[in-house]
């Protein structure tokens, strides 16, 4: 009898392994200064990509600072998920066309050094490769999430993280976790101040 989730939980344990982990780090760095800088954050990305573009954003937003430690100075992520305001959304996609939904939206808010993170499990989404496109002209600071081969997405961010797979289920399981590690990565630099044991350790 074939089992596939067991199939499916050892080919997301060998992914995790082979995940670029000096560009995460990277982004980690980036984030973090954009913290420290004031600069803005926006996140986005399709269909599933889009869920994970909001929970992200709403874990940055909370979930990066020690509540438990209010004497610690930090702070907040400036962050905002492009997927969430559907009326606009909508009156884009219907106006201008799907392929300008996130780059309408950049168009009026984006400032230079700020930051577009980008998901994108082809990376070759129209609309997030059109927002990415806007980003650089802007000189915004740009990191893709994508899988596959990478698409056109990992070709036009300043940083990108490929996830090493050739299953959409799992490239967006891994996107999910990625955003997980980085909240919890991105709190924990918070937390160094006090010098408590880490939360995380970030892989050699």
């Amino acid at each position: 009898m074939s089992y596939p989730y067991i199939e499916y939980t050892a080919q997301v344990k060998q992914t995790l392994d082979r995940l670029p982990w000096p560009q995460f780090q990277q982004m980690i760095s980036l984030l973090h200064l954009a913290r420290l800088e004031s600069k803005q954050i926006f996140v986005l990305g399709n269909g599933g990509s889009a869920a994970t573009a909001s929970h992200i954003a709403c874990d940055l937003s909370k979930n990066t600072r020690a509540a438990d430690k209010p004497y610690l100075s930090a702070p907040h992520l400036k962050v905002m998920s492009l997927n969430d305001n559907m009326s606009l959304f909508s009156a884009i996609a219907n106006d201008e066309g799907y392929e300008n939904v996130f780059a309408h939206q950049l168009e009026n808010v984006l400032q230079e050094k700020d930051v577009v993170l980008a998901i994108s499990a082809s990376g070759n989404s129209p609309n997030v490769l059109n927002a990415v496109k806007l980003a650089c002209a802007r000189n915004a600071q740009t990191v893709g999430w994508s899988g596959y081969d990478g698409g056109a997405l990992a070709h036009l961010v300043d940083i990108a993280i490929v996830v090493p797979n050739w299953c959409i289920e799992q490239i967006e399981d891994i996107h999910m976790m990625m955003g997980h590690m980085l909240t919890m990565t991105l709190r924990q630099k918070v937390r160094e101040k006090s010098h408590e044991h880490p939360l995380v350790s970030t892989p050699a």
